[in-house]
């Protein structure tokens, strides 16, 4: 049973307890309330308050003309008769009649809000999944945006250098290519890599006359491809070339793996 199916057959419970359903919807709900103990305790609850509302309201004096017209009735009579519920009771069940109706409508009124309120609740969320999904597209697209002015920055850059990187002993099939300029930066591409085993990743160095330098870290993807940027470091003045070795994952500050593509810059 859905919900809304179950919230419909709640709203049921203080006709049930006031005895106003027809035999279908008494039967129906009578079957539902076997099997569910919300419903059921509900009911309870109703009862108990149709039968406590009459005894809530206050005790009305008669007329005094009544007991007159009462003893003057039974006048003659072996057996006086104990004196009938007035009006004035009848008109105090109908008041508490009415206002457990009135009390239940309302009820039924605040339970149906209270769906529409998580109905909205849950649009609300949906929509900010959406709209988060939108702002992490709007971000992928700035960085791709950012990458690829850099890359032209690079490309077009007055001083830059062009260094072929060749496939290493592990990877001969393999091939590079680094755009450095001096004042714009590094583009770095290759393609044809092997696959990095798990834990691992490419870190690309430049050459220089002492140490090596790190220029960052890269994963190709499935093909064995990958295009990347990046900005010079400030001890990096005139590298001598490029290499790219497979190093444990988040980089190392000296090469340790295997080289899988080097290339030397020409000299001006």
């Amino acid at each position: 049973m859905t919900e809304t199916e179950h919230d419909a057959l709640r709203e049921l419970a203080a006709s049930y307890a006031l005895g106003a359903l027809e035999r279908d919807e008494r039967e129906r709900f009578e079957a539902h309330v076997t099997s569910c103990a919300a419903c059921a305790e509900e009911v309870r609850s109703l009862s108990a308050a149709a039968l406590a509302l009459p005894l809530a309201l206050p005790q009305v004096a008669p007329p005094p003309d009544v007991r007159d017209r009462v003893l003057a009735a039974t006048a003659g009579t072996a057996r006086i008769a104990s004196p009938p519920s007035s009006w004035l009771a009848r008109s105090g069940w109908l008041t508490a009649a009415a206002a457990l109706i009135l009390a239940v409508a309302l009820g039924a009124y605040t339970t149906s809000l209270q769906r529409r309120v998580r109905d909205l609740e849950t649009t609300i969320g949906q929509m900010g999944g959406r709209v988060g999904q939108l702002e992490l597209r709007v971000a992928s697209s700035v960085r791709s945006a950012e990458a690829a002015q850099m890359r032209l920055a690079v490309l077009t850059a007055p001083d830059v250098t062009d260094v072929r990187l060749a496939g290493q002993p592990p990877a001969p099939g393999a091939n590079g290519r680094a755009f450095w300029s001096r004042s714009r930066g590094l583009v770095f591409a290759a393609s044809a890599l092997p696959p990095l085993p798990a834990g691992r990743t490419y870190q690309l160095w430049y050459l220089t006359s002492g140490a090596p330098v790190s220029a960052g870290l890269v994963k190709p993807d499935d093909g064995g491809r990958v295009s990347a940027t990046f900005e010079t470091p400030a001890a990096v003045t005139e590298p001598s070339g490029f290499a790219l070795s497979i190093e444990p994952e988040g980089g190392v500050p000296a090469p340790t793996g295997a080289i899988y593509l080097a290339g030397l810059r020409r000299q001006s």
